[in-house]
């Protein structure tokens, strides 16, 4: 981009429009993961929706590059791409509570840890993620997973409307009634179709919930993952767990005997009455004796923000996922070989549970075309050292090609990390694709909006 179109930009938008040459610039193309290091031609902060509006026909009528940035939190980085502006949506993350509907609006820049503070003031939440500085907007569009999920489904089964600026800059309302087949699209289908600058969530009757941790020495890693596959999808929608290897960190509230060793573990969240989260995990035994066991009553955004601090802005990271709809005895030895490998004392594998009540949910009813799926997968290599980045996507490629072939074929699209193919795309949208590439012709037929993991606009016939 050119001085002139830099200065042009400026005067044309309200929030601030920063360039290589500013001294902010350095920190405003900085993101959740830094593995990823790329040079946009500017940074658009926008204040409001007519912010994003102007934006979108500015870089549209000048024929720029576009990416989108909520919470910064995408594992590739697609928010961040060389020589594009970058729409920052960050200064945008109010969210308003409506007790009475029991809803809340929340901008698109918004992080979960601002949509559970609003709603846990009224002793209400929706189930969103795992850690309170992911991002709203990425979080939602990709079809959104945590530990609500099994009592009252994805992020995508509450959200209720969204609001969206589409390629030509105009603004629409998508919901069952109004822009139905966007909406549909909106609901798993990634940042294919238009920036939601706020969504509108249902939200459910959550205030204290019973929190656990278990974790068990490596030597019984096999069979406390048989045990936790068949248990979990049997247990009552009000409990959930997730599965995941992991090196002990070095704090409260381990034991210091265990502080760095190798460990599997499932970490419980209850929306039963959190007292008797003890009783029902009295057969956490059953595969052998934890090394760690800890169950307490927590606030909801307390559990939210529990991984918080482990996890800050500024790692390396790698990820690759899948979708399970079993773990199969060759995937067990699978998972408990690449355990004993982990490469950093960060780096981990989560198998997060999308049954119970997202399983429910019609299989064409929203774009998110795994409700067949028990598990949702993720291996993730993470250190805060640069010279241990390839080392980290070694690790976490050579473990997801040995575990693929057990998988369903697809991923969680927000799981599928940088320089994967178009063909995990497709797999991941199964027999859904054709429609959403239908929808993107519809509203972006001239992919404006291609920085996400890319649905190719395809006209109807």
């Amino acid at each position: 981009m050119d001085a002139t179109t830099l200065e042009t930009m400026r005067d044309a938008l309200r929030g601030p429009v920063i360039g290589p040459g500013d001294q902010e610039y350095g920190r405003a193309r900085t993101i959740y993961n830094a593995m990823i290091d790329r040079s946009p031609a500017a940074v658009v902060r926008c204040h409001d929706t007519a912010d994003v509006m102007a934006a979108v026909d500015f870089v549209r009528g000048h024929g720029l590059d576009v990416a989108v940035r909520g919470g910064g939190h995408s594992g590739p980085g697609l928010c961040l791409v060389d020589d594009s502006v970058m729409l920052d949506l960050s200064g945008m993350r109010g969210v308003r509570v409506d007790p009475a509907t029991q809803t809340a609006q929340a901008d698109g820049g918004a992080r979960l840890g601002d949509l559970d503070h609003a709603t846990h003031a009224f002793g209400l939440a929706t189930p969103a993620g795992i850690q309170s500085t992911t991002g709203v907007g990425g979080l939602t569009l990709g079809g959104g997973h945590g530990y609500l999920t099994r009592a009252y489904g994805l992020t995508v089964d509450n959200l209720v409307s969204a609001d969206v600026v589409l390629a030509d800059g105009t603004y629409v309302s998508a919901n069952d009634t109004e822009h139905a087949d966007l909406f549909w699209a909106l609901r798993g289908g990634g940042g294919n179709f238009g920036i939601v600058t706020s969504f509108d969530f249902a939200l459910h009757p959550v205030d204290t919930v019973g929190v656990a941790m278990t974790l068990w020495p490596l030597d019984l890693f096999r069979d406390v993952l048989r045990w936790y596959r068949d248990f979990l999808p049997q247990a009552p929608d009000e409990l959930y767990g997730f599965f995941a290897s992991l090196t002990v960190p070095p704090g409260p509230p381990f034991p210091e005997e265990i502080h760095g060793r190798k460990m599997c573990g499932v970490i419980w969240c209850s929306t039963a009455d959190p007292a008797a989260l003890g009783d029902t995990l009295a057969v956490v035994n059953e595969p052998g004796p934890p090394a760690f066991h800890f169950t307490s009553p927590m606030p909801y955004p307390a559990l939210q923000q529990m991984f918080d601090p482990l996890l800050p802005t500024g790692l390396q990271w790698y990820w690759r996922g899948d979708f399970f709809d079993r773990i199969t005895d060759d995937a067990v030895d699978v998972h408990a070989d690449f355990a004993q490998r982990l490469p950093t004392g960060l780096s981990t594998m989560h198998l997060y549970p999308v049954d119970g009540a997202a399983g429910r949910v019609g299989p064409d009813d929203t774009a998110w075309s795994y409700r067949d799926a028990r598990w949702s997968g993720v291996i993730a290599g993470i250190d805060p050292d640069p010279a241990n980045a390839e080392a980290l996507r070694q690790w976490a490629t050579d473990y997801w090609d040995a575990l693929h072939p057990h998988s369903m074929g697809g991923a969680y699209v927000n799981f599928i990390g940088a320089g994967e193919s178009q063909e995990r795309v497709r797999s991941t949208y199964r027999g859904h694709y054709d429609r959403l590439a239908e929808v993107k012709q519809a509203y972006d037929p001239l992919n404006l909006f291609h920085a996400n993991h890319n649905i190719e606009p395809t006209p109807s016939h």
